[in-house]
């Protein structure tokens, strides 16, 4: 059964975006998915799975808040006991489906795969199912991925306070159709990049997890001393395994004492207030009415929502810029490339590094690096200590850290050639991790370049030529 092309008013997608190919039919998701015997289904509701019947171990239950961006999260994900997914089993999930949240973020989605199979599309979210054969799930996603799409669901969702789908207004999305062929070939184009995206990210969150591991055990646990303590003498062993060079390892074994000194600290090392070792400011906001102070500007200027919006580890741009006049009003003025942006309000605890020089708002304290706290030793000192960070915290409306609680805070300095030491292994690490960033981004905007073009034909999928044009 082929879908019939259908005359839309201003539901069309031809309003939405020109279709280029007159084989390929136009059509609606719900029809789509009915083709192959799919539907647009909502999950359970309330009254079939309560708060109490959540369980710390079982099958995770997917809510809106676990669907980011074509994934699913597991960070805080509800769980449901194997009785409750036997009685709920209409609303199991399988690999294919299509999961959308009904309220707040309408138009985010994740495709199920391998991993989520048999997973429950929880309370507060819509499930699509395509039949065998008709639709191409990968195909799918990509489309309602369109940013005409996504803006269409947003502007059709209902709702005063905050957005809501339900299964008509799913149901009713304008769908492009291409022969299926056509689908596998424009999803595997773009799965091809998200794919190398998504190497990029597992290979940058290793290189991140490698440097946190050797910064906790030399300047947390001291595991090199203690391990000397106990008699080890081994280097490769000295240094808990995190260094496999048995050449690397003797030259930095030999760096740490085999004793601790005054206040339990290796021999030769110290503790100051973090203010003291690197220069720690804040920053403002020009008013914003005024225009020299941002209308053609050329100076980055950071958010916290530019961290909150951020996949990776470092700052490259930002949603608004400010002029000369502008970057006046705030006394801080810019920080260097290199320098460690920690929000300190609604919330505390974002941290990034700044790869190009940037002003902030009052939102944030900057830790500038200097030649007893470089970079890479103030970013993972400022993620290892996060609770003492807002610990030290207050606010009646809101908890923030100002700079006044935060320079007192205890860093622990090691020798001259331990810190040296460090930089140079972990400097490379977050090299790299900037280079993935940066090849993801361009990964990313040659996907976004190619979606709506391979979406509406304009660039044929399998057509050399065409990719070029």
């Amino acid at each position: 059964m082929k879908p019939h092309l259908m005359q839309w008013s201003h539901m069309s997608p031809d309003f939405l975006f020109p279709v280029h190919d007159a084989d390929w039919s136009i059509t609606t998701l719900g029809e789509a998915a009915a083709l192959g015997g799919g539907n647009v289904q909502t999950g359970p509701f309330g009254s079939q799975l309560h708060a109490a019947d959540y369980v710390e171990d079982g099958i995770p239950s997917v809510m809106p808040q676990n669907i980011g961006e074509n994934t699913l999260s597991e960070d805080g994900i509800a769980r449901i006991t194997a009785e409750d997914a036997l009685r709920l089993t209409k609303y199991l999930l399988q690999t294919g489906d299509i999961v959308y949240s009904r309220r707040g973020d309408v138009e985010r989605r994740a495709l199920i795969r391998e991993k989520a199979n048999g997973w429950l599309c929880g309370t507060g979210c819509l499930r699509v199912r395509f039949g065998p054969g008709s639709v191409d799930p990968e195909y799918a996603t990509y489309y309602l991925g369109h940013s005409k799409v996504r803006e269409w669901i947003g502007n059709n969702a209902v709702g005063a306070t905050m957005p809501n789908l339900n299964t008509k207004i799913l149901s009713s999305v304008p769908f492009v159709l291409p022969p299926l062929p056509e689908q596998v070939r424009i999803a595997s184009i773009l799965s091809a990049l998200d794919d190398k995206i998504e190497l990029n990210r597992r290979t940058n969150e290793t290189l991140e997890v490698m440097a946190q591991a050797i910064f906790k055990d030399w300047f947390v646990d001291f595991g090199p001393v203690h391990r000397k303590m106990r008699g080890e003498t081994d280097p490769t062993a000295i240094l808990g395994g995190l260094i496999t060079s048995p050449s690397e390892a003797a030259t930095l074994a030999a760096l740490f004492p085999d004793t601790l000194g005054a206040k339990g600290l290796p021999e030769g090392w110290s503790e100051e207030p973090i203010g003291d070792v690197c220069d720690t400011v804040g920053g403002a906001t020009p008013p914003t009415k005024t225009a020299e102070y941002w209308e053609d500007g050329k100076h980055f200027w950071a958010t916290p929502k530019d961290l909150s919006n951020l996949s990776g580890l470092y700052v490259r741009t930002t949603e608004r810029t400010i002029t000369d006049e502008g970057l006046a009003r705030i006394s801080s003025g810019l920080s260097p490339r290199g320098s460690v942006l920690m929000s300190s309000r609604a919330p505390i605890g974002y941290v990034a590094i700044a790869s190009v020089p940037a002003a902030v708002n009052q939102g944030f304290i900057v830790l500038r690096p200097t030649e007893r706290l470089p970079t890479e030793y103030a970013y993972f000192w400022t993620k290892a200590n996060m609770d003492l960070i807002e610990s030290n915290a207050n606010g009646s409306t809101f908890q923030e850290i100002s700079k006044k609680n935060f320079r007192p805070l205890p860093v622990i300095i090691p020798d001259a050639e331990i810190m040296l030491a460090f930089v140079n292994l972990t400097k490379p690490m977050l090299g790299r991790i900037e280079q993935g960033e940066i090849e993801n981004q361009t990964l990313a905007e040659t996907r976004d370049y190619l979606l709506p073009r391979l979406m509406s034909g304009q660039i044929r999928a399998g057509e050399p030529q065409g990719m070029s044009a």
